[in-house]
C-alpha cells in the first residue's frame, strides 16, 4: 500500500522539494492533490485531509510588516487543520514545521511554539500521530529572496548586479533543504511520533563567509565560466543554489572565445577548478539525447561543430527554455539542479557535443531522473 501524503504550503520554498522528492518514490508514496485555497473552504480542507495518511503542515507566513497578523494567520491555520481533522476523525500522522525560533521573543517563533502546542493536545486527544519538525535555517535553490532567507537574498542580488549588505554578521546554523527533506522522509517512514523534534543543524558559518563564497561563484562562474573550487559538501549545495537564480534567458548561450589561425581554431571549453569528467559524443540529425534532471550534479553541455537546440524546463513547471548553439559560435550551456534538459541535432551534419560534469556516473547512485522536456 503507498502511503498518501499531502502537504499543506506545496506552493512554497520547502513544500515544492518534499513534493517532487516523493516524485522520485512513486511506488512507495502517492501525492495528495492540495491547493492554496483550500483554507478558504471548509469542504475542500475536509476532503483533502481525509484522502491523507500523512499530513505535512508547512502552510505559514514568514513575513509580514504587521507581526500581529503573522502570529494570528499562522495559529489560525493550525486551528483551521486541527478542526478538519477532528471533523474528519481523522488519524493521520500530522507533521508540523516548527522553526528554531521558538524560544525567541519575537511573534512568529511564538506562533509556531503554539501551533506545535495545539497539534500535541490534538494528537493527545484524538490518538492520532504527531510529529513537531523544530527546523533551523533552511537553505537551497529556488527559495524566494527577500523572504525564505540571507542566502536566497544574497544569491539574487549577485545574479542581478546588486550589491548584498551585511546587517548582522553572525554565526548561523543551517540545513540544506535536500537534507531537510531527507529528514522529513525518514520520519514519516518511521510512522513514529515525536512532538519535540529538534532536526541538528548540518552546517553553521558567520554570514561575511557565505558572502565571500557566493561573490567567488560570482566572479568566476557567473562572469567567466569558471568551475570554482568546491571543497566540501556545504559549498556544492551553496554553488547550485546560486546557479539557480542566474536568469537562463539573458546568460546562455555563453560564447566561448575562438581563437584563429592559420592552423585553424582553438576555444578552451571549461576551466575547472574541481574535478569531475569530461565526455564527447556525434549526434546524427533529428535525434534527440537526455530528457533527464539531476538533484545535484554540475553538468556542461558544449557544441563545438553543427547546430543543437537545447532546452530547459524546471521540475512542477510548464515553462520551457530554449537556446540554439552553433559551432561555428563555440559556445555552452549549463545545467542547473532541478532542471530536466535535452540536446537536439537541429542542423544536416553530425552535431559535436562535450559533455563535463562534477562527478563520474555511479550506476548505484546516478543522480538522473528520466523526464520528458
Amino acid at each position: 500500500m503507498k502511503i498518501k501524503i499531502g502537504i499543506t504550503g506545496q506552493e512554497g520554498f520547502v513544500g515544492q522539494h518534499l513534493y517532487h522528492t516523493l516524485g522520485l518514490f512513486p511506488d512507495e508514496f502517492e501525492r495528495v492533490d492540495y491547493h492554496i485555497d483550500f483554507f478558504k473552504e471548509k469542504e475542500k480542507l475536509d476532503n483533502f485531509v481525509q484522502k491523507c495518511d500523512v499530513i505535512v503542515h508547512l502552510a505559514a507566513m514568514n513575513r509580514h510588516e504587521n507581526l500581529q497578523v503573522l502570529y494570528n494567520t499562522n495559529v489560525s491555520l493550525v486551528q483551521q487543520l486541527i478542526d478538519s481533522l477532528n471533523e474528519t476523525k481523522s488519524k493521520a500522522h500530522v507533521l508540523f514545521s516548527s522553526s528554531s525560533q521558538e524560544e525567541r521573543d519575537n511573534l512568529y517563533g511564538k506562533s509556531k511554539r503554539l501551533g506545535r502546542e495545539m497539534l500535541i493536545d490534538w494528537a493527545a486527544k484524538s490518538g492520532g500521530t504527531f510529529t513537531g519538525l523544530v527546523i533551523p535555517n533552511v537553505f537551497g535553490p529556488f527559495g524566494m529572496p527577500f523572504y525564505n532567507s540571507f542566502i536566497a537574498t544574497f544569491c539574487h542580488q549577485l545574479t542581478h548586479s546588486e550589491q548584498p549588505k551585511i546587517d548582522v554578521d553572525g554565526e548561523v546554523k543551517l540545513i540544506y533543504v535536500g537534507d531537510l527533506v531527507n529528514v522529513i522522509l525518514k520520519e514519516i517512514r518511521s510512522q513514529q511520533g515525536n512532538p519535540t523534534f529538534v532536526i541538528p543543524h548540518t552546517d553553521e558559518y558567520k554570514v561575511s563567509v557565505i558572502l565571500q563564497l557566493l561573490e567567488k561563484y560570482k566572479a568566476q562562474y557567473f562572469l567567466q565560466g569558471i568551475i570554482p573550487e568546491l571543497n566540501n559538501r556545504f559549498e556544492l549545495n551553496l554553488f547550485n543554489s546560486f546557479r539557480t537564480y542566474i536568469n537562463l534567458n539573458e546568460h546562455y548561450p555563453f560564447k566561448f572565445t575562438k581563437h584563429m589561425d592559420a592552423r585553424g581554431a582553438f576555444v578552451e571549453i571549461i576551466k575547472l577548478n574541481v574535478g569531475g569528467q569530461v565526455s564527447f559524443s556525434t549526434t546524427v540529425p533529428g535525434i534527440t539525447r537526455g530528457n533527464h534532471y539531476h538533484t545535484r550534479k554540475i553538468e556542461r553541455f558544449a557544441v563545438i561543430k553543427g547546430k543543437a537546440l537545447i532546452q530547459l524546463r524546471r521540475i512542477g513547471t510548464n515553462e520551457i527554455f530554449e537556446f540554439y548553439l552553433d559551432g561555428n559560435e563555440p559556445s555552452y550551456v549549463d545545467m542547473p539542479i532541478w532542471y530536466t534538459h535535452n540536446i537536439k541535432n537541429i542542423g544536416e551534419e553530425e552535431l559535436y557535443t562535450n559533455f563535463w560534469i562534477n562527478e563520474f556516473y555511479d550506476p548505484a547512485d546516478p543522480d538522473t531522473f528520466m523526464e520528458e522536456v
